[in-house]
């Protein structure tokens, strides 16, 4: 049985055990999903969510049978979120036969690995993945993503700079990334546009360093009313720290590459009043609530950071690949256009470029230890 999940009532009926037909499939035939991203190191706490996302549906899958009688298959790879190490998780999972991806997790990994994939017509939808240019090129058909791009997220982060903190001169910080570079790219453009604000300060910091006492110092002479920083954890942590170490009472503002518990856990006190922005919240989405739950009974804690947006990009994948009833890329991709999915992140479907529609940014706070969305 072929189903569009237009119907959220339907689809918490289903419970997420999707219902499939059991065709004429011979014994032994699996449909693989390679999962490839941080599964450890420092970013494991953006990767291994989108790991375990795939592991739980997978399994409500295969235990009603599979997509037209075949069992879904996750093939693991560990990239680090590194560029040079993501080829060589990209090559093993094409050579493993994967029909279709999840991943990768970091923004420059899966632009590295995106012509492999291109080459041998396998289709990848990433949860983290925002470089704009993935999608917004159009060089790569087979690309999909459950997250928005940069220049979204940057444009929340400067109107809320502007019209919430009401800042007038700004810090940019970058860790030299693809993504805290786009990130920070587009920021910039929006800040000079608006023109309310100056920018009194450009910095691209060294990745790992372990002090940043000499850019703390830089921005305090800067005199800014706001850092904006694009990047991840491990160096927020650290300038966020010895900032207020400094009694510097400036305004910490990032992207989504700092949202997670970890970046809270190290930066401990100091992490309060830092804002980052992040896919809306939708916990509050029945969808949403019965995921995490499902995250709960299997692993015993709550999920990371794009639990929720991997968790689509599962649920969108097996619902494209039984409406085609083909792996192929073009008829895949296909459903996936043609499709309004029911999903804990809303309704979800794609643009004709590969981003998802119905997700958007929001900004958090820290606020006693947990981001907390701002209205």
């Amino acid at each position: 049985m072929k189903f569009p999940l237009r119907n959220s009532a339907f689809f918490m009926a289903a419970c997420c055990l999707f219902a499939f037909a059991p065709a004429a499939a011979s014994a032994g035939d699996t449909i693989k999903i390679g999962v490839a991203g941080a599964h450890s190191g420092q970013l494991a706490s953006y990767g291994l969510p989108t790991l375990k996302a795939v592991q739980i549906i997978a399994e409500q899958v295969n235990a009603k049978g599979g997509i037209h009688g075949k069992k879904i298959e996750v093939l693991s790879e560990d990239d680090l979120c590194k560029p040079e190490i993501a080829v060589n998780s990209a090559k093993k999972l094409i050579s493993d036969g994967v029909d279709a991806v999840i991943g990768h997790t970091c923004s420059g990994p899966t632009s590295a690995v995106m012509p492999l994939y291109k080459e041998k017509s396998i289709l990848v939808i990433s949860p983290s993945a925002t470089t704009p240019g993935l999608t917004k090129d159009k060089e790569y058909p087979n690309f999909f993503r459950t997250v928005a791009p940069d220049d979204a997220q940057a444009q929340v982060d400067v109107d809320f700079i502007l019209d919430t903190l009401g800042a007038k001169k700004i810090a940019l910080l970058d860790d030299k990334g693809d993504y805290g570079k786009s990130f920070i790219h587009f920021a910039k453009e929006q800040f000079e546009k608006d023109g309310r604000a100056k920018i009194v300060l450009e910095e691209g910091i060294t990745q790992g360093a372990v002090d940043y006492s000499a850019i703390v110092q830089k921005i305090k002479r800067s005199q800014a009313d706001v850092v904006l920083y694009g990047g991840y954890h491990p160096e927020a942590s650290k300038i966020v720290t010895t900032m207020r170490k400094k009694r510097m009472k400036t305004y910490f503002v990032s992207d989504d590459g700092i949202r997670v518990q970890t970046f809270i856990d190290v930066a401990k006190k100091y992490a309060e009043g830092v804002y980052a922005s992040s896919s809306k919240d939708t916990t509050s989405n029945p969808l949403a609530i019965k995921a995490i739950e499902e995250h709960k009974k299997k692993f015993g804690s709550e999920p990371g950071e794009f639990y929720l947006n991997a968790y689509t990009a599962m649920i969108v994948l097996v619902n494209a690949i039984d409406k085609a009833d083909s792996t192929e890329l073009s008829a895949v991709a296909k459903a996936l256009r043609s499709e309004v999915v029911a999903t804990p992140m809303g309704n979800v479907s794609f643009d004709e470029v590969g981003d998802a529609t119905g997700i958007g940014y929001a900004v958090s706070k820290v606020v006693d230890g947990k981001f907390v969305e701002q209205k």
